[in-house]
């Protein structure tokens, strides 16, 4: 059994480039049935100012490919380049998939 607390001390990695996504920062439950949906990991900043928010990451729990003792390896698709700043967005539903 693995404790939520646990989890949100590893790093998560995505396999298709490498990149380190972060820690998590939320998980969505489906309490009816008492299953995992999905992990969040904060993205990148949105704006430039202080009042600037963070993108979130949804995997979904079908995207983890393994839960090691440091590190959760996730198999998300590649980034998409947007905008003149080159703002990256990750597009994770599973329509995509």
């Amino acid at each position: 059994m693995v404790k939520v607390s646990d989890l949100k001390a590893k790093d998560v990695v995505n396999i298709l480039d490498g990149k380190k996504l972060g820690h998590i920062c939320d998980i969505e439950l489906e309490l009816e049935i008492g299953k995992v949906i999905a992990i969040i990991v904060p993205g990148r900043l949105r704006g430039f100012s202080i009042f600037a928010r963070r993108e979130e990451i949804v995997i979904p729990w079908k995207k983890i490919i393994r839960i090691g003792r440091d590190v959760i390896l996730v198999e998300v698709p590649v980034v998409q380049e947007m905008d003149d700043h080159k703002r990256r967005e990750y597009y994770l539903d599973d329509d995509n998939f």
